[in-house]
């Protein structure tokens, strides 16, 4: 962020501390509140600068990398930092070392599986992304939208992506009739490869240069899969207390896009919660049943766990993979209109976590949870400050964070992962 005679300028491309000549990008009317620029030439470095891995990480070229300019150490600086200052500014919070704060300074933990995939190995925020959504422009070419764009830039290698996605050779084959290809690599098998129609026909899939499961939809909406070749959805492992346990997730359907960023966050919503033997808690945002999984084999067939999701896909995924954990209880739906009829209902619950889309949860679903009275409530965030807003809705009905961690579940961008752990004064859950 800079600024220019008073008004604020958004770069992208730079650092904080670097003098660059930039390029307005988009309107610059005098009554515009800010302007966004595009640093087209770096006059004066940060020390955290280095080379773009990817020729396309520049003014004009792929929009989804925003960060491979900087190095991972401070990518992960930056992000704790904006973390910190969405949580003092949108929650309230106090951050630093010892007491009078409300939490410890944000740390950005590295993923155990990150870089799996780079050219060696080891910690390099390249070769992660199991999850990746081409777009086709109208020569069929695949390739991802420059940053506030519509416009495609074709893209026959992407680094970040995991190995098995680049192996099947997608951006360097021609979807003729297609609008989108949605590329899922899995923990088991074969890769999943989904094409969305971009008109009334199904589109003929290409040739790949590696097996693959083949699946084509409709442009508009998901609708159903029809199966190409082999099948329609892909399978998932993690560790549930060092017992591996398999997800079945159909088509592009959600998942964690890094390959230990399931496992990871599993490890810790689990070690924030806490969940007792006997004790009844509730997944909200439930997904296929990741965290419904792990609730249950802690509270045990003398406990309960009610698994909320909306999407009627994933619900049923949770149902295939979750069918020999009988304490499991599936309310489909959206959790905004599930959630009050579990608070009318009396039943209370010991433990809830929520896992919702960027926008969050919400005033209302927040303050339904806080009136079901949890010891505690274990809140999975992707974006700092929908976390922040709902945090501090939390802290006017009593419930205050009391631990915070912050995972680089997607290097090369400022994206973030969050698990804060809330909990209600002493005495009174």
């Amino acid at each position: 962020m800079a600024r220019h005679e008073g008004r604020v300028v958004f770069v992208r491309h730079a650092l904080p501390g670097e003098v660059v000549l930039a390029r307005p990008t988009g309107g610059t009317a005098a009554s515009a509140s800010f302007w966004r620029a595009d640093a087209v030439e770096v006059l004066e470095p940060s020390p955290d600068r280095v080379t773009p891995p990817c020729p396309l990480a520049r003014p004009g070229g792929c929009g989804g990398c925003d960060w491979q300019h900087a190095s991972l150490a401070a990518q992960r600086r930056l992000k704790a930092a904006v973390v910190t200052e969405q949580l003092e500014r949108l929650a309230g919070l106090s951050l630093g070392e010892g007491p009078g704060h409300d939490l410890p300074p944000v740390v950005v933990e590295a993923l155990p599986a990150d870089g799996a995939g780079g050219p060696s190995g080891g910690d390099t925020g390249l070769g992660w992304r199991t999850r990746v959504r081409f777009t086709v422009d109208g020569a069929g070419r695949p390739g991802f939208h420059p940053h506030r764009s519509h416009d495609v830039v074709p893209v026959e290698h992407c680094p970040i992506a995991h190995p098995q996605v680049d192996a099947l050779g997608v951006g360097r084959a021609r979807w003729r009739g297609t609008a989108s290809v949605d590329v899922a690599a899995p923990a088991e098998g074969d890769p999943l490869v989904v094409a969305a129609s971009a008109g009334a026909r199904p589109p003929r899939p290409p040739r790949l240069a590696a097996p693959a499961s083949v699946a084509v939809r409709a442009a508009e909406g998901w609708g159903d899969l029809t199966r190409v070749q082999g099948r329609t959805w892909v399978s998932e492992r993690v560790l549930v207390d060092g017992v591996p346990r398999s997800f079945r997730v159909t088509g592009a359907g959600f998942w964690q896009v890094h390959p230990g960023a399931s496992q990871a966050l599993l490890d810790a919503v689990l070690e924030a919660a806490a969940p007792r033997p006997g004790e009844r808690a509730l997944d909200l945002y439930s997904g296929v049943g990741l965290f419904a999984a792990g609730l249950a084999a802690r509270v045990g067939p003398d406990g309960a766990v009610v698994a909320v999701e909306s999407d009627r896909r994933a619900a049923a995924d949770a149902r295939r993979s979750l069918h020999d954990l009988p304490q499991v209880r599936f309310a489909p739906g959206r959790v905004a209109d599930v959630l009050p009829g579990l608070v009318a209902a009396g039943d209370g619950a010991d433990v809830v976590v929520l896992d919702p889309p960027r926008s969050g949860a919400g005033r209302g679903v927040v303050e339904a949870v806080a009136a079901l009275a949890p010891r505690v409530v274990v809140y999975v965030a992707c974006d700092p400050a929908a976390l922040a807003r709902d945090l501090a809705t939390a802290a006017g009905h009593g419930y205050r964070p009391t631990a915070l961690r912050a995972f680089d579940a997607f290097p090369m961008t400022h994206h973030v992962e969050c698990v804060a752990a809330l909990s209600p004064p002493p005495g009174s859950a």
